[in-house]
């Protein structure tokens, strides 16, 4: 395919047309992406995530730039929240980081999470892998940060930086809600502000009755200023060795391919069953469930029984 050819030869254009075919979920876009499967495994996907205002999008920026620096390729997906109106992303992610746009060694796409489960679009994973075989070196993927969009990005990431600040609320309750489990560095941004200093102690005593053998780095930051910036990547490097040394590399590689076959599984059984049984079969049946006619687990089985 032309367009294969054209994005492992680092055509952009091809990058950009292969992604927006990505997203419409067509027949070529998954010819495409079956050819371009074994060039991918490269990257490095850092999934970045936590509660909203803490400035993630700033941290990304400014982590881009320090990896720039360094002569890394970056790509960003920034997964946005949906539109209410057009259904499209915000594109705030991209507002925010104009100042990469004009970077050859960057690439920015601005997702709407179209009511995904999670926060997460469903094409998110596929774009990752588009940015992958194009030889991006490091990948980061940002989420809205709300419902379970950072147990999902966990999932999709090797590293995945949790971020915070101080002044948000009672945010380190809600971290305790799952979120500790699944950072590998804690990034407190707006370091500047009133509070910073109680946040990271939290973290850290949070920690401590939590062992495990990569114990997540706690680190400072005020990403407006470019401050603790270095540090963060150098957490992140870090955390890319362990992964290798320890096997854990290979554990979650394992775990993401595990989830993304799984989530493509529901996804084509869910659009045979409405192939066979047909749309009115379903809201005839979820009525039923409604009324208390039929329990949902009956009402599925019947589903599945007519989509013999």
């Amino acid at each position: 395919m032309d367009i294969v050819a054209g994005l492992l030869a680092g055509d952009r254009g091809a990058v950009a047309r292969l992604i927006s075919m990505v997203e419409d979920d067509g027949q070529e876009a998954r010819q495409a992406l079956a050819a371009l499967y074994p060039h991918t495994g490269r990257a490095h996907i850092v999934g970045v995530t936590g509660v909203p205002g803490a400035g993630k999008s700033t941290l990304v920026n400014e982590l881009t730039k320090e990896y720039r620096g360094k002569g890394k390729r970056v790509g960003i997906v920034a997964v946005d929240a949906t539109s209410p109106f057009s259904g499209g992303a915000l594109l705030g992610d991209r507002i925010r980081m104009q100042e990469l746009t004009g970077d050859p060694g960057v690439f920015i796409r601005s997702m709407a999470t179209r009511g995904s489960l999670g926060g997460l679009a469903r094409a998110t994973g596929d774009v990752v892998k588009v940015l992958d075989a194009a030889g991006y070196d490091v990948i980061f993927v940002e989420t809205v940060g709300a419902g379970q969009s950072e147990v999902e990005i966990a999932k999709a990431s090797h590293t995945t930086i949790v971020v915070t600040a101080p002044g948000l609320g009672d945010e380190i309750q809600a971290l305790k809600a799952g979120i500790l489990e699944i950072a590998d560095i804690f990034a407190v941004n707006k370091a500047d502000r009133e509070g910073a200093d109680r946040t990271a102690l939290e973290l850290e005593a949070m920690l401590d009755l939590n062992e495990q053998e990569w114990r997540p780095p706690v680190l400072k930051t005020i990403a407006l200023h470019g401050e603790g910036i270095a540090d963060v990547v150098e957490a992140v490097e870090a955390h890319a060795v362990y992964l290798k040394e320890s096997g854990q590399f290979a554990v979650r590689e394992r775990g993401r391919a595990k989830g993304e076959l799984e989530a493509i599984l529901r996804h084509e059984l869910i659009e045979r069953l409405f192939g066979k049984v047909g749309g009115d079969r379903f809201e005839a049946l979820l009525d039923m469930v409604v009324r208390r006619e039929l329990d949902p687990y009956l009402a599925a089985e019947m589903l599945l029984r007519e989509m013999r």
